[in-house]
């Protein structure tokens, strides 16, 4: 699996979501400049293309970074309660400032994944058992604790179906002017870059990395930091993206190694290619109608996750 390959395939996937929609599209129509559909596209489906690229992308490398932090190839955002966090803050704000715009919005959801994602961090580090498998499964009971918290006050206040709007990933309202949030992700990745050589020294422990001269608890915070922002931003853009953190790092890892610098790309590009083609498939399987990209990930996405587990450490 080669970078030009990644590159090719997800120029294709892009180019193939643009033409597919409820309204047809040809090249001829663009080549004709026929002023409807070249509207639709510049308002509709570019925007959705540009928020699936910048979703992929982010996700996929947050859950990259967390892999490399925890040394737990199961661990990422979706199963370190970082998610169910991020939506917790995000009924936070609807309840305290209904009113707030969507900067204040992502500001307290950051601060409750960032919060909810040390809690975890705090259990991993004092429980004894660190089988690769039980940590995640310890994510995920912390998650589901978060998520009935949620739940409970978003019945009190009469808010479950807007917090639940957050529960499935759906780009099908993505217009001009509602993602560009999204644009945000572009400088988190490039931190990521500039701070992967340090994270895959962290990666090797906390005193390995101290006996190179590196402060351990501060990489590590600036990663979750990344990892909390980043998820913020998409959750309250356009909802949860099950497993995308979780499978696309692996998948990567068994072909490149475990070097997070050079992985970062590969890892982007997949999650953004894989995010667009379970977008495509989503608007075809019942055409003209749509399913839920969160749907169409979340069931590829846990086949994939199976495998992995079978798989083991071969």
């Amino acid at each position: 699996m080669k970078k030009r390959y990644l590159i090719i395939l997800l120029i294709f996937l892009s180019i193939l979501s643009i033409f597919i929609g409820v309204k047809e599209i040809r090249i001829t129509d663009i080549l004709a400049l026929d002023d409807e559909k070249i509207k639709i596209i510049l308002v509709s489906r570019i925007p959705r293309l540009v928020s699936i690229l910048a979703a992929g992308f982010s996700m996929s490398i947050g859950g990259l970074i967390m892999q490399q932090l925890t040394r737990n190839r199961f661990v990422s955002p979706t199963t370190a309660a970082t998610v169910d966090s991020a939506r917790l803050g995000i009924l936070f704000s609807l309840i305290f400032f209904p009113a707030s715009s969507s900067i204040l919005k992502m500001i307290i959801s950051f601060a409750f994944a960032l919060s909810g994602t040390m809690i975890f961090l705090k259990i991993m580090k004092n429980i004894k058992i660190k089988n690769k498998i039980f940590i995640p499964l310890v994510g995920i009971m912390l998650g589901n604790i978060i998520d009935s918290i949620t739940t409970f006050f978003a019945y009190r206040f009469d808010l479950v179906q807007n917090i639940s709007s957050w529960l499935q990933g759906d780009f099908s309202m993505v217009l001009k002017g509602r993602y560009e949030l999204l644009y945000l992700s572009i400088p988190l990745i490039a931190l990521a870059y500039i701070y992967s050589s340090k994270f895959t020294v962290a990666g090797l422990g906390e005193d390995f990395s101290s006996n190179l001269g590196l402060d351990y608890n501060l990489i590590v915070n600036i990663g979750i930091s990344i990892v909390s922002m980043s998820t913020a931003i998409v959750v309250i853009t356009v909802g949860r993206m099950p497993f995308l953190g979780l499978i696309i790092p692996n998948i990567i890892t068994l072909y490149f190694g475990d070097n997070l610098r050079k992985n970062l790309l590969p890892t982007g590009l997949l999650g953004a290619a894989f995010l667009v083609f379970c977008d495509i498939l989503g608007r075809i399987i019942i055409y003209p109608y749509e399913i839920s990209i969160g749907l169409t990930v979340g069931v590829i996405g846990s086949a994939l996750f199976l495998y992995l587990l079978l798989r083991g450490d071969k």
